[in-house]
């Protein structure tokens, strides 16, 4: 079924191709100026990402208690609304409003309650809404103090993407790493400073952490693995560092760290980040509750830069290493706009294996890779360009007996850059089973999942 898809796929991307071209917007943005020059304004921004998906489901999976060996789903992987602006020369502020996963199965991660299924009509919330001050500005350096409800934090680019501009099918996840868990997907109350100071970029903060009760879910049981703590609260400390060798990024939006620009800037950064909180998690011991800290970090090199500008060519990479001490024995399973509702083949010691899920976070080391390369301007003629991409996440958990590797392979359609984007990925991922070591599990084959992505973003 998964190759009959795929050529369904294949068939539909060559006769959409075919199609005459539809009227481009010459209009780059939406925004009001506030003063002569446009130095001050007020900017909006949509985002919407439709998914089409064949999913090959775990062993045992259901949907609404129905067996389910494979699913195709259509869902909204995210529509965000952003609103932001520069008032005055030192005031600057933004929002952004929309929701995630939104399939027939899952309305919003956060929005599960105990034992029920998400109402479908509360799916959207406020993702970030802050305030920044700037309190020195010479030529391209500059420093910024800010506040609020914001991803503004440490550890790696990836735990602060930029949703619009991804160059594979999806954002690695594992390195928003409490998501949903202590934070608003991936968005913590927090203060923060952030600049550019010659050609190192940083961004220091203290978060205050959500409790794990609030996240919409029924907190894991006590027990001998690790699981975020319900007790003894402690405030997040983040730091990341980033030292642009030729180009400097985009720093307009706090936080929000481009996945390629396409050729358009020669960027070669290095950069190491960290996250650290006390008594993050919680375990049994015996008869006695051992708090453990919480200390991820990273380091990784990021290139994105033209190979021929006159043609318009592109490539694009990133080779990072992250250690991820959550506490002894945390693992967590996790499948993105999850197809599926249960199973009724469990894993000892984990919970939520069903449909496309795999041991995504977890105490141990990640490496984790990602290529691609643009094909010159016009390509496709008057329809654009492409842009294959792949990538690797080898994950070494403490609790798996075999080492997780998650492979993507797809091609990005750029109709106009990221503007509208058709992206095909074929996902492989492994699975697991109950192992005959104590506490552990075992790998027990692969699957796969066939994904359609349709952006505009404006």
């Amino acid at each position: 079924m998964i190759k009959a898809f795929s050529l369904v796929l294949l068939s539909c991307s060559i006769a959409l191709a075919q199609s005459k071209p539809t009227d481009d917007n010459k209009k780059s943005d939406i925004r009001y100026n506030l003063n002569d020059s446009g130095s001050h304004y007020i900017k909006a921004t949509f985002t919407n990402q439709v998914w089409l998906r064949l999913n090959d489901n775990n062993p045992g999976t259901t949907v609404l208690s129905d067996p389910a060996n494979n699913t195709f789903d259509i869902g909204l992987r995210r529509t965000r609304m952003q609103l932001f602006g520069q008032l005055t020369d030192r005031i600057f502020f933004y929002t952004q409003f929309g929701m995630n996963n939104f399939n027939k199965i899952s309305a919003s991660p956060g929005y599960n309650t105990a034992g029920t299924h998400s109402n479908r009509k509360v799916a959207a919330f406020f993702h970030d809404a802050l305030g920044e001050y700037e309190i020195h500005r010479k030529g391209n350096s500059f420093i910024r103090f800010g506040g609020g409800l914001t991803i503004v934090n440490g550890f790696s680019r990836f735990s602060q993407p930029s949703i619009g501009t991804i160059m594979t099918m999806d954002v690695p996840v594992f390195a928003q790493a409490t998501v949903d868990q202590t934070d608003q997907f991936g968005r913590k109350l927090t203060v923060y400073s952030r600049g550019q100071v010659g050609k190192l970029n940083y961004r220091l903060a203290v978060a205050d952490p959500f409790p794990i009760e609030t996240n919409g879910a029924v907190p894991q049981a006590l027990g001998v693995n690790s699981v975020f703590a319900q007790k003894k609260h402690k405030k997040q400390f983040e730091g990341l560092l980033v030292y642009n060798f030729f180009d400097t990024e985009d720093n307009t939006t706090p936080g929000y760290m481009t996945g390629t620009y396409l050729g358009k800037r020669k960027v070669l950064n290095l950069e190491a980040g960290l996250i650290s909180q006390k008594n993050a998690s919680w375990r049994k011991e015996s008869a006695d509750t051992v708090y453990s800290n919480m200390n991820l970090w990273s380091v990784a090199v990021y290139a994105d830069m033209p190979v021929n500008k006159d043609k318009g060519t592109a490539v694009s990479g990133y080779v990072g290493y992250f250690n991820t001490d959550y506490g002894k024995g945390y693992l967590r399973y996790n499948g993105i706009m999850n197809p599926a509702s249960g199973t009724t083949n469990a894993i000892a010691g984990v919970s939520g294996s069903h449909g496309n899920a795999y041991p995504m976070f977890g105490t141990g080391s990640v490496v984790y890779a990602q290529a691609g390369y643009k094909f010159k301007d016009g390509f496709l003629g008057s329809q654009g360009t492409i842009m294959p991409f792949a990538s690797l996440q080898h994950a070494n958990y403490d609790r798996l007996t075999d080492a997780m590797n998650l492979y993507n392979v797809g091609v990005n359609w750029l109709m106009k850059g990221h503007n509208g984007k058709l992206t095909l990925n074929y996902e492989n991922r492994p699975i697991y089973k109950t192992s005959t070591v104590a506490n552990e599990i075992a790998k027990d084959g692969r699957r796969g999942a066939w994904i359609l992505q349709y952006q505009i973003s404006i």
